[in-house]
């Protein structure tokens, strides 16, 4: 923390016309977010041991959505460097009031209409979802001269409520990705089902992985992510090969109303 700044981070911006500044306040610290971090590390240590991984193979995103610019800066000084957000309109509005550096992810559905102002401001983009989003982020990057990095949202759950290719497209959609300029595909993602029953969450990261290994040798750049797992079934996700996790709740607390 800087000098003269006090430990105690409001969750909320001090601008009461802010979006964020109607939702519940609530004090938090930096030290409140280091404690769970460091107990977040250790139960992604204790699955890494499980099976075998290094721990530093897992890189924690923390997911700040609803979150004020201020926890984001608590977040960062707490030692995480990767900063996920939901939706782009929010990110807009928060960014400039984010004083640390961060690495920004975008891990929320992407309209197409938005995608002019994705393109440039995400260290990764994990919700491709779709190829005509692929192909309008491919032509953006192509006009600015900027490669957007990039992870394909697959929908392994088969839930309707749910966004992503179906597991059988996922080959065609890598091979067609391949062929776009402007956008790098690194991985896969997926949301692990609504569910208390662990056997269909492990199932449905189980089948992410065997997927990213059927695909992964014949895409045109090396995809090393695979992007699965929150507050409630990291540990899980871990255990199935998750190279990032995103989790909110259980760093931060619950959400803002």
């Amino acid at each position: 923390m800087e000098s003269g700044v006090s430990p105690t981070i409001e969750i909320l911006n001090a601008d009461p016309d802010a979006w964020w500044g109607r939702l519940e306040r609530r004090p938090v610290s930096v030290a409140d977010i280091k404690q769970n971090l460091e107990r977040v590390r250790e139960r992604i240590a204790r699955s890494c041991d499980r099976v075998g991984r290094p721990v530093d193979s897992v890189t924690v995103v923390a997911v700040t959505k609803t979150h004020g610019p201020a926890m984001i800066d608590a977040v960062i000084d707490a030692g995480i460097s990767d900063i996920g957000e939901n939706r782009m309109q929010e990110f807009l509005k928060k960014k400039p009031e984010v004083k640390r550096p961060c690495r920004w992810h975008l891990v929320g559905t992407l309209q197409r209409n938005k995608a002019g102002k994705a393109v440039g401001e995400f260290s990764l983009i994990h919700s491709v979802d779709r190829m005509k989003l692929a192909e309008t982020l491919s032509r953006l990057g192509e006009e600015r001269a900027i490669t957007t990095r990039v992870l394909l949202e697959v929908n392994t759950s088969r839930e309707i409520t749910k966004h992503g290719f179906e597991p059988e497209e996922v080959r065609a959609a890598v091979d067609a990705i391949g062929s776009l300029p402007g956008i790098k595909l690194e991985g896969l993602m997926t949301i692990g089902p609504l569910t208390d029953d662990e056997t269909a969450v492990r199932r449905a990261f189980q089948s992410l992985f065997r997927l990213k290994r059927k695909v992964e040798g014949s895409a045109k750049d090396p995809m090393p992510h695979l992007s699965m797992g929150m507050t409630d079934d990291f540990e899980t996700a871990v255990e199935e090969g998750a190279t990032l996790v995103r989790l909110g709740r259980v760093l931060l607390g619950p959400r803002g109303r």
